[in-house]
């Protein structure tokens, strides 16, 4: 039987008693069992889409499963959308099939004209722009079919066709039989995905396809890790909407249109989508994020090497601003290859402690974006924000909506040599109106549910000094933005260009 049903579908093959020429086989969906072709109707003279069922009808199981999907794509017919080839026919062994083609059965659609979306990314991926715009159409078909109670099954990369006037289009109706809307939503992610980066994040993917990268978790990497000039709302939507949990996850084909609408408007008015620097100099100045970006050793030693150029040079200014704040300085070693932190500690083995430390600034050893999300933001700059240079500055991503919306927050973790007990933070930011905690830490990458809030304010256009409340020395403070400034349109973007931290009495 099934060397009978290879042989059958091959271009020229006549299936579905004689009606349908096969011309050119468009892909297959193993988890349905199913092959995707394009075929001649000789009765109406046109070019039809079939999605053809193989399988034994001895094989109760997998037959029970054709009929279901054959019967979901009867009751699709009667929903019509741009974004959908309309289903023309369904037949079923007995019905247009002959029991001996070994076909379980086969949903009839209108030909959609155009390119497969597998070609539309042999050469790369897209700009987020031509993303969103392709990808539009097809969300709105999804959120309507849900309306309607249907599911369209559109979560294989095969399925989809791209039309002549540039959208997508689900070409090859007919959802598993097990397939419910959230696999319409992780379908449509899955999609916006592969467009962004060229790589299928579901299982059950095509042949050949690269499969998205995973963390350590197991979660899909983000696509601006991938490719850090797309924009941060795209990215995310893209990953949440792949996610499985009720906390954080993307669960509606409504949340997706609504990011693609914001992003669709942002691109009318700016006419293209801004990049993030990627320059060489900018990822010389990572020093760390809450997530690691992935490294090899070339760029390790590098890393290094940066770092101990940034604490030598500001050792110097260091000194300088302890002179002219607070009058004096501490002594200082004569040699040292990061800066130089005092602490107020107790000496041991029965030693005399040593002077207390006068209160004034101290330098962190490490700062870096603190994100709960896997996703952070403009990592490469963390380390502008206590360059003692105001005319550079680490920035957020630009968001549509505001925290926690996307996601809960982002932050900058400073990292001291010692712990060290703050008076207070002053940060040097434009961003008026943006709500930040300053939040205490047991180490770099702790749950932001085990950080502690010592102070709160929301930042003024200018120096902003934030007393903080008493706390234990700590080696870990946590800038964490809760609110980001709106500056109007949809834009929601914060901005801290020095960052102070003056050590307590």
């Amino acid at each position: 039987m099934s060397s009978g049903v290879h042989a059958a579908l091959v271009p020229g093959g006549v299936i579905g008693n004689g009606r349908y020429r096969l011309l050119a086989k468009s892909g297959a969906d193993a988890r349905s069992n199913a092959e995707l072709w394009r075929a001649r109707d000789g009765q109406l003279n046109r070019d039809v889409a079939l999605t053809v069922l193989l399988g034994d009808l001895a094989d109760n199981e997998g037959a029970a499963r054709a009929r279901r999907t054959v019967e979901r794509a009867m009751h699709a017919s009667s929903f019509t959308h741009p974004g959908v080839s309309r289903v023309i026919d369904v037949l079923t062994p007995g019905t247009g099939i002959r029991p001996d083609e070994g076909i379980l059965g086969m949903v009839v659609a209108e030909w959609t004209q155009g390119t497969d979306l597998m070609d539309l990314i042999a050469e790369g991926p897209l700009p987020a722009g031509v993303a969103t715009r392709l990808l539009e159409p097809l969300g709105a078909a999804i959120e309507g079919a849900h309306h309607a109670g249907l599911v369209l099954g559109a979560d294989h990369p095969q399925r989809i066709r791209v039309t002549s006037d540039g959208r997508l289009r689900l070409a090859f109706p007919g959802p598993r039989p097990d397939a419910i809307a959230r696999d319409d939503v992780k379908g449509l992610g899955a999609i916006l995905y592969l467009l962004l980066t060229g790589r299928w994040a579901l299982p059950g993917g095509p042949q050949g396809v690269p499969v998205a990268p995973t963390g350590p978790d197991g979660s899909v990497v983000a696509p601006n890790a991938l490719h850090p000039y797309l924009p941060h709302e795209l990215s995310s939507v893209a990953v949440r909407s792949l996610e499985d949990t009720s906390v954080g996850g993307i669960r509606t084909s409504a949340a997706i249109l609504q990011v693609l609408d914001q992003i669709a408007a942002e691109e009318a008015e700016t006419s293209l989508i801004p990049a993030v620097s990627s320059s060489r100099d900018d990822d010389d100045q990572v020093v760390w994020t809450t997530q690691r970006p992935r490294q090899d050793k070339q760029q390790k030693k590098k890393l290094w090497i940066s770092v101990a150029v940034l604490a030598v040079a500001t050792l110097t200014v260091i000194v300088w601003l302890s002179v002219q704040i607070v009058g004096f300085f501490s002594d200082e070693p004569s040699k040292g290859g990061g800066p130089t932190v005092v602490i107020n500690q107790p000496g041991s083995n029965g030693q005399t402690a040593p002077p207390p430390v006068a209160a004034g600034p101290v330098q962190p050893g490490q700062i870096g974006v603190y994100d709960v999300t896997n996703q952070p933001d403009n990592a490469n700059q963390a380390s502008r924000a206590v360059d003692n240079n105001a005319s550079t500055f680490w920035r957020t991503d630009n968001y549509f909506q505001q925290f926690p919306a996307m996601k809960p927050g982002i932050g900058l973790m400073a990292s001291f040599a010692e712990p060290v007990k703050l008076a207070s933070v002053t940060i040097t930011s434009p961003s008026k109106g943006t709500h930040v905690e300053i939040r205490v830490a047991s180490s770099q990458d702790a749950p932001l549910e085990e950080t502690k809030v010592i102070g709160v304010a929301d930042l003024s256009d200018g120096q902003t000094q934030i007393q903080l409340n008493d706390h234990e020395p700590t080696g870990h403070v946590l800038i964490w933005i809760t609110q980001l400034t709106n500056s109007g349109g949809g834009k929601n973007q914060s901005e801290i260009r020095e960052v102070l931290y003056t050590r307590a009495q």
